[in-house]
């Protein structure tokens, strides 16, 4: 069917990139101030009115203010950084110590303020970004159910797809997908511990990269496991990415982590990208990731004939197997998630009524009445079982993934193959929202990095009936300023992002 738009959202034009209004800001052509009103705006028209995305959880009240300060340091001579005016939107699962709550989307933390800024918020801020709100995500970063609803939390409630607003969002930064597809900011923050960031910057059109576990600082981010939580941008641009995640990245004592860096990349700067990036590069085919749909199978392979045309030397295919290690991921997810949280709480919600997981499904309990409406809890109940991260099973998991993601997986393929990257589909289309049976997801292209702990690039590939399709890279450690070269020089070669249209349904309706 014919897609539709509110007519307060047909009237908005689309907003430009975060590079475009930087050099709007520098050039005196624009304010913070300006902007930033600009975003309230939209946010006013596309997410509380117009299809009603419940993609923002909540709005700095400040936003305005901060943004007349940096008007004001840019007046006298002072620019922070390229980010100066910027607005950022943040994942609602980033500690930030200002008048908004950091709640994960639970109702265990709503009002909860954090004590401190996550290291990551206080490099945007200090580089200049207003950090105009907190964006909904699937509740507790989507671990306390195998049957939950992606974009859902019980603070924000469902976050729906601008492309078509029956469609998910995928998760768990799913507000950050929605809200940057939507033009509602220009820059936005995810996390990821295994997809959170690549799905949903996939199925809702944007550019998102997981970086290495460790590029960027964990610090102030309610975990999941350390051993895969990481932060990463998501734009609507390939040059947008690159502009966050130098902001972003850099060393931080808080987490050791980030110590594991080289020294000759500690400090990302701003990233130019030369002509001809992909010329010469060999990349490695990883078929047993394709989607079997036809129509977005077809989307990368014509992708592949692009990088093909544009000098890339492609190994169609590599031996990449599905991922064996699925239950032990999910164990050492388990484990980490019991030990890493009450440590989060204690540091950054040291007033909230909740101190430990057995807390968090005890208040969950009590509130089961909006807390349990749709699914329930059985891998917080499942974790809260576990003993410590000295148990055998917990470290039998870690070897077992380590082995199976890097030795026998990535390093392997990329080291055999003498690659320099991966492709794939990031993964299929939007499923429909099914609350009752909770997510139908398909093919995925997350587990390897994200198990591996390894950059992973999703770039928008086009479009299948109408839904958004990402093409992925995934490279070696430390790779991610390649990455993003190689999906730039794919996306100028291309331009395949499209706005959204905010379709209210995509099944058949009888006339």
């Amino acid at each position: 069917m014919a897609a539709t738009r509110t007519s307060m959202t047909s009237s908005l034009p689309a907003q430009p990139s975060a590079v475009a209004l930087a050099a709007a800001l520098a050039g005196g052509s624009l304010t913070a101030e300006r902007l930033v009103r600009d975003c309230l705006a939209r946010i006013a028209a596309i997410d509380r009115a117009g299809p009603r995305l419940h993609s923002v959880i909540e709005v700095n009240p400040d936003a305005v203010a901060i943004a007349k300060g940096l008007d004001g340091e840019r007046k006298a001579g002072r620019v922070r950084g390229p980010l100066h005016g910027l607005p950022v939107l943040v994942k609602d699962n980033i500690a930030t110590a200002d008048r908004m709550s950091t709640s994960a989307g639970s109702l265990a933390l709503d009002g909860v303020r954090a004590s401190r800024d996550a290291h990551v918020v206080k490099l945007l801020r200090d580089g200049g970004a207003v950090i105009l709100g907190k964006t909904n995500l699937s509740e507790w970063a989507n671990i306390r159910s195998t049957r939950s609803t992606s974009g859902w939390s019980a603070r924000g409630g469902l976050t729906r797809n601008p492309y078509a607003l029956d469609r998910n969002t995928s998760g768990s930064s799913s507000g950050t997908g929605a809200a940057i597809a939507a033009g509602l900011a220009p820059l936005g923050v995810g996390t990821e511990t295994d997809g959170s960031i690549v799905s949903p910057a996939s199925i809702c059109g944007l550019v998102g990269l997981k970086p290495t576990v460790g590029r960027m600082s964990r610090d102030g981010i309610v975990p999941i496991a350390h051993t895969q939580d990481t932060p990463g941008p998501m734009t609507r641009t390939v040059a947008d990415a690159a502009l966050l995640y130098a902001a972003m990245s850099g060393r931080d004592s808080a987490d050791p982590a980030t110590a594991t860096v080289p020294a000759d990349r500690a400090a990302a700067t701003t990233i130019a990208f030369a002509e001809g990036a992909l010329r010469g590069t060999r990349l490695g085919v990883a078929r047993a990731y394709f989607t079997g749909n036809d129509a977005v199978d077809g989307l990368i392979d014509q992708a592949i004939a692009v990088m093909k045309r544009l000098g890339a030397e492609i190994v169609d295919p590599v031996e990449l197997p599905q991922p064996p290690y699925n239950d032990a991921e999910l164990r050492i997810l388990l484990y980490e998630l019991k030990a890493d949280l009450p440590k989060y709480l204690a540091a950054f919600a040291p007033s909230a009524p909740v101190k430990t997981l057995a807390d968090v499904i005890a208040f969950n309990r009590t509130h089961h009445e909006r807390e349990l409406v749709w699914f329930g809890q059985e891998l917080f109940e499942k974790a809260d079982a576990l003993g410590g991260l000295d148990s055998k099973e917990y470290l039998d998991a870690l070897a077992e993934c380590r082995k199976g993601a890097r030795d026998d997986g990535i390093d392997r393929v990329l080291k055999a193959n003498r690659l320099d990257a991966l492709i794939a589909p990031t993964g299929g289309p939007a499923w429909l929202i099914d609350p009752v049976n909770g997510d139908h997801v398909g093919a995925s292209f997350s587990t390897p990095a994200a198990v591996a702990g390894y950059p992973h690039l999703t770039v928008p590939a086009g479009l299948a009936s109408g839904l958004p399709i990402g093409l992925s890279f995934v490279g070696a450690p430390w790779s991610e300023e390649r990455l993003l070269a190689y999906g730039h020089a794919y996306e100028q070669a291309t331009r395949l992002r499209s706005e959204p249209t905010y379709r209210k349904v995509t099944t058949p309706q009888e006339s």
